[in-house]
């Protein structure tokens, strides 16, 4: 496994159901990988389809292989609602150093809910103990 920061850029989100019932739902987003978790500003009033564009960055390690977003629904007084969740797996991101900005599905209670546009970039941690061997003219330089 890798080594270094994951950067999320979390574009927005469609469809997603909305909870309040009388207008329209604040959605926040919780973003956890392994044991850190941050979390998006509310998208006041912006109902089902709410856009953040914001950018969070995580120090991933070798057990870091997957990014759950959760998605809620804030309410002033009461316990915020769950709005759904995304689970992306992070293999490719390490394998290409970056995805763009890609739709995922939500889900709640085994069903689709809506989609998040999520985009990702892994920048691999450079251990300064090791040495590049670079051949130049048949002679090998550490």
């Amino acid at each position: 496994m890798a080594q270094g920061t994951l950067e999320v850029l979390l574009v927005g989100a469609k469809a997603l159901e909305n909870t309040d019932y009388l207008c329209n739902m604040d959605p926040y987003a919780v973003l956890k990988c392994t044991s850190q978790e941050q979390k998006s500003t509310v998208a006041s009033g912006k109902g089902s389809d709410p856009e953040w564009n914001e950018t969070f960055v995580f120090t991933v390690s070798e057990n870091a292989t997957e990014l759950v977003i959760k998605l809620l629904d804030s309410d002033g007084g009461t316990d915020d609602d769950s709005v759904g969740e995304a689970t992306i797996p992070l293999d490719g991101v390490y394998t290409e150093g970056s995805i763009p900005p890609t739709v995922y599905n939500v889900v709640k209670d085994e069903e689709y809910r809506g989609e998040i546009k999520i985009g990702l970039t892994f920048t691999p941690e450079i251990h300064p103990f090791e040495r590049q061997v670079i051949w130049i003219g048949g002679s090998t330089i550490f």
